[in-house]
């Protein structure tokens, strides 16, 4: 039997951030990080039209990847969130997931203001960075930029027309992780997340911004350590 955690990015992000995790003393997982089309070794691959499209597409991919005894618990980060709660409601009926936990971002149920995805490329860049309080590397490069801002385009705009379409709550517990210092996910947004399941709820703060877990993981590996050990509290 095998504990399988997807692993969900960011926007704009890609399973290779996740790649290094593994090896960073993460006992109790075995780490699968999800990716998402038109990025890294999926660059040709066509953009989801909208998250439930996305949600459909990675929920049969992961219900593929299990074995009859595999176990599964999903971790994401802003984007990757509402992704990961999104394939969390899908693999219900099929393997329900053990846990669900979810980093720097408000509930599903309350739509986000749109406040970058209409603005033009220098001024979405700025928005971006100036919300998400991080500046990825590839952006202050010309030719990369032109890899990575597509894929940011798409999934912020994904992110900003999202609102759960079913309203009924999962029964998964979830676990709400923000970074202390984060200026755009607050504690109520977290707290409000104990609509989206009919299980328990936990709230847990961590050092840093909204981008910690980029800045700092460590603190987020010891996290997942406990929820995988079922000692959270």
């Amino acid at each position: 039997m095998t504990h399988k955690l997807f692993c969900f990015p960011y926007a704009g992000g890609g399973a290779s951030f996740y790649r290094a995790w593994p090896d960073t003393g993460l006992h109790g997982f075995e780490v699968r990080p999800v990716q998402l089309p038109g990025r890294e070794e999926l660059f040709i691959e066509p953009f989801h039209a909208d998250v439930a499209a996305a949600a459909d597409d990675l929920t049969g991919k992961i219900a593929r990847s299990l074995g009859p005894s595999d176990q599964v618990s999903l971790f994401g980060h802003s984007f990757g969130a509402v992704l990961a709660f999104e394939v969390a409601r899908r693999l219900v009926d099929f393997r329900p997931p053990l846990h669900l936990v979810v980093s720097g971002s408000a509930n599903p149920v309350t739509p986000l203001p749109r406040e970058a995805a209409d603005l033009d490329d220098d001024q979405f860049v700025a928005r971006v960075e100036k919300l998400a309080g991080y500046t990825h590397p590839a952006l202050a490069d010309p030719d990369l930029r032109d890899i990575v801002l597509p894929a940011l385009r798409h999934d912020v705009a994904l992110h900003e027309s999202y609102v759960a379409q079913d309203l009924r709550p999962i029964p998964v517990p979830i676990t709400v992780v923000r970074g202390a210092d984060d200026h755009i996910v607050s504690r109520q947004d977290c707290e409000e997340w104990a609509v989206a399941t009919s299980d328990r709820c936990d709230q847990v703060e961590l050092p840093g911004g909204h981008m910690y877990l980029v800045d700092d993981p460590s603190a987020l590996f010891d996290l997942l350590r406990r929820v995988s050990a079922g000692s959270l509290l």
